[in-house]
């Protein structure tokens, strides 16, 4: 998986100015729990590398778009995750003024009512169906 970019003034407020990035970063990963052991987060100049053991690909997606929601980074990058290859056709989305989720499900797979698939997939990174913001990076299973 390569180099992920990201919008950097958009997303969860997660540290601040006094806070280590990398730790706050790695810690709001860990309390979404999206299936990756021995977790390492390096930050630097809006950067995020991770590394460590991934239970699945979906888990490692869910782990860069965690940390690439996150204000103030721009770019995530997962090529030290060790995890298996991803078997689903998955495609990424940029959130934009005026969408909903069921506007996405309608516009990517066909169908409004989809919506709970794309809440599904994302939900470590969307807390609430109807509080999505634009630049938010989510995933969309095309299966």
């Amino acid at each position: 998986m390569g180099l992920f970019d990201f919008v950097k003034d958009i997303g969860e407020k997660v540290f601040g100015s006094n806070d280590d990035p990398a730790e706050k970063i790695k810690e709001h990963i860990e309390s979404r729990n999206p299936g990756i052991k021995d977790l390492n987060v390096e930050f630097k100049d809006g950067q995020v590398n991770l590394s460590g053991d991934a239970a699945s690909a979906e888990a490692m997606e869910k782990a860069v778009l965690l940390a690439g929601n996150v204000q103030g980074v721009t770019d995530v990058g997962a090529g030290n995750v060790k995890a298996p290859s991803q078997t689903d056709k998955v495609e990424y989305y940029v959130i934009e003024k005026g969408d909903t989720l069921s506007g996405i499900a309608k516009k990517l797979l066909g169908n409004a009512m989809d919506y709970p698939k794309i809440f599904e997939a994302n939900k470590e990174v969307i807390k609430d169906p109807n509080l999505i913001y634009p630049g938010q990076k989510i995933r969309i299973p095309m299966g």
